[in-house]
């Protein structure tokens, strides 16, 4: 872990993306390699060459059928019988208790991603112990707009100093989180996390973390929250 050396303000709120910073998307990817009849080996490395290259990961699924039209496929899927589909096996075996030690010491906490409709509906299945659930599908606006961070921030209440924004992604996380004044933590975890970690720009991060059983620990070290 590395962090840099400035105190952040009073830390009141911390909320987390989704993809590879609370779930492992092996499920999902494996499940559209074998929708497109591809190993899924073969899928992986595509992925991982798209996003190194530093393309939308959606380009992947051009490269095995030109023209493919995610939206229209996640419907077909759902009339096959294989929808978008993740359960409490598919978390990170550091989710929950981060998420519950937050909790426990006084933080709020939330969960905020780029989602589907359906992915809401899981996580909210999931009991997981956070104070609020947004994504893109139900806020009508995706990372890394600003107003998507606009949006974090009205949930939790306070101001953008006393938000710490957890993610895997320096483009769609880090990066605009501190755009937002918000306080930026970069998991090396995921495809991008592993790539990102390369880049200059992960050492703007306040925070750098390997997994989240560091967090609580590390985020009382960088603040003291409110009660």
């Amino acid at each position: 872990m590395q962090q840099r050396q400035e105190r952040a303000p009073t830390l009141r709120a911390v909320v987390f993306d989704i993809g590879e910073t609370l779930i492992d998307e092996s499920t999902e990817y494996g499940a559209w390699a074998d929708w497109l009849g591809v190993p899924r080996h073969t899928f992986s490395a595509m992925f991982g060459a798209v996003i190194a290259l530093g393309d939308d990961y959606r380009d992947t699924f051009q490269h095995f059928r030109p023209g493919f039209d995610l939206a229209v496929e996640r419907l077909r899927r759902e009339d096959a019988g294989v929808p978008e589909h993740f359960d409490d096996s598919d978390f990170y075996p550091d989710v929950r208790p981060c998420l519950t030690a937050l909790k426990e010491l006084g933080f709020l906490v939330g969960v905020a991603g780029n989602q589907t409709a359906r992915a809401e509906q899981l996580l909210r299945q999931l009991n997981l112990p956070v104070d609020f659930i947004g994504t893109s599908a139900g806020w009508g606006v995706e990372k890394p707009s600003p107003a998507f961070f606009e949006k974090v921030i009205s949930e939790c209440g306070f101001l953008p100093g006393e938000i710490a924004y957890v993610g895997d992604r320096l483009d769609n996380d880090v990066l605009p989180a501190l755009s937002a004044g918000m306080i930026a933590v970069f998991l090396r975890r995921g495809p991008w996390g592993y790539i990102h970690a390369m880049h200059p720009d992960s050492a703007k991060a306040h925070l750098r973390v390997k997994s989240l059983d560091e967090l609580p620990q590390h985020l009382q070290a960088l603040t003291t929250p409110q009660r």
